[in-house]
């Protein structure tokens, strides 16, 4: 009998530190490249360093070049949040990592495309691992 009761406790412990986090909605529209937002927008420079303060942004360190895949279409009172990735042979770690960042800590740099579509965000454009 106890050991079917660590068993299934041991499941209940393993089903809740598997499942994603789902977290705040930073905004209800973004603007993509493409309706799937796999289409690079634009190559931005890193201005300042950025410490991402949760696991739905990137850190981002002065002068790295980052990838803009989508920009959140801003609220009333919340900030302008962009999303990409970096791209850098000294923090190679972190390629391929796309998360978000606010838009004032970058300045585009080369635009690939002019035709933008604007979509609705989901929670899973919020969620963390």
């Amino acid at each position: 009998m106890s050991y079917s009761l660590v068993i299934l406790l041991c499941v209940g412990l393993l089903h809740q530190t598997a499942r994603a986090v789902h977290m705040d909605k930073l905004a209800d529209n973004k603007i993509c490249g493409d309706a799937e937002c796999s289409h690079v927008l634009s190559m931005a420079t890193a201005l300042d360093d950025f410490i991402a303060p949760d696991c739905r942004f990137i850190n981002i360190r002065k002068g790295q070049m980052v990838y803009v895949y989508s920009k959140l279409v801003p609220e009333e009172g919340a900030g302008v949040f962009w999303s990409g990735s970096v791209y850098s042979e000294r923090y190679v770690d972190q390629m391929g990592i796309i998360g978000y960042f606010p838009a004032t800590t970058v300045k585009e740099t080369l635009k690939f495309t002019q035709e933008t579509v604007q979509i609705p965000t989901t929670n899973n454009d919020f969620y963390c691992d």
